[in-house]
């Protein structure tokens, strides 16, 4: 009994210092995405800034875009997770959805690499792109099902149209194409949505 114990414990240690191992490559790689961008990033600029030997790197990952993919699932899932917790009543309760927009926000924030190198890809069509065009879609169909029906507006373009408007300020910002403070841009935003749907306005 007491064998079966220690070797859990080794092991579980292991998989402890694999899964730090795993975020640290994945941390490295955000800051080398930010520094070079995604097609200028190589393996041996990831492996050096996580301190780390090339097989380490290939314990865990098979090249570069299977590590962004590793990324941009953790991304999606965090965005996935927002979408769900749209407000129920976008124009009823404003101070409910500027969270909510602040919360969308700090994810952008906190994984802008990873969110410009995404944006960039979907330019190509490529994998990680179709994958940011599929995260949109998610995004749209949790907006339509929040949507007061507006008169002579097709609700679905309407969501679409909101989507693009609320991700494409993040990343304008992000890129620094744009210089907003913060609450500047969550007031401007809100108070477009609402305008856009309250019918009363």
């Amino acid at each position: 009994m007491h064998e079966r114990s220690a070797t859990g414990g080794a092991d579980g240690g292991r998989r402890s210092r694999g899964a730090r191992t795993r975020a640290r490559l994945l941390q490295a790689a955000t800051r080398v995405f930010a520094e070079r961008g995604l097609e200028a990033a190589r393996v041996d600029d990831i492996v050096a800034a996580a301190r780390t030997s090339h097989g380490t790197f290939y314990l865990y990952f098979g090249n570069k875009e299977e590590l962004f993919a590793a990324l941009a699932e953790e991304v999606a899932a965090e965005l996935q997770a927002l979408a769900d917790d749209l407000p129920e009543q976008l124009v009823e309760d404003r101070a409910a959805l500027r969270a909510w927009l602040a919360r969308l926000t700090s994810t952008y924030r906190t994984h802008g690499p990873v969110l410009r190198a995404w944006t960039e890809a979907e330019v190509h069509g490529d994998a990680f792109g179709r994958l940011g065009t599929d995260l949109h879609a998610r995004f749209g169909r949790a907006l339509l099902r929040r949507l007061p029906r507006l008169d002579g507006l097709d609700p679905q373009l309407t969501a679409v149209a909101l989507v693009a408007m609320i991700e494409r300020l993040n990343y304008y910002q992000l890129a620094g194409h744009v210089r907003l403070r913060r609450d500047v841009m969550l007031d401007a935003l809100t108070d477009v949505v609402v305008r856009m749907l309250d019918s009363r306005r």
